[in-house]
């Protein structure tokens, strides 16, 4: 397991179980907004995980990049940004 996502890993794996709970309540034709609420906090949970991913990867892959003087992968690692704030800006 990579070291730098252990926390990462340990959240997702929650947050699958919050999702088989869901599941679970659906089947058991739970509420419907205690199935909402539910889902919101997976979603939040999921906002969280991500952020925290992309701060790993700042400091990680972006920072190494820029430090490496290599300008091809500088502009790589910026396009991928820009890429994926496109993507979650949709």
């Amino acid at each position: 397991m990579a070291e730098k996502f252990k926390s990462e890993i340990s959240r997702m794996r929650r947050i699958e179980g919050q999702a088989r709970g869901i599941a679970k309540m659906m089947e058991e034709d739970r509420y419907c907004i205690d199935i909402l609420q539910q889902f919101s906090s997976i979603e939040a949970a999921l906002r969280s995980t991500k952020l925290k991913i992309l701060e790993i990867h700042t400091n990680h892959c972006v920072e190494e990049a820029l430090t490496s003087g290599n300008k091809t992968d500088q502009k790589e690692k910026i396009a991928e940004l820009v890429s994926l704030f496109a993507k979650m800006g949709k």
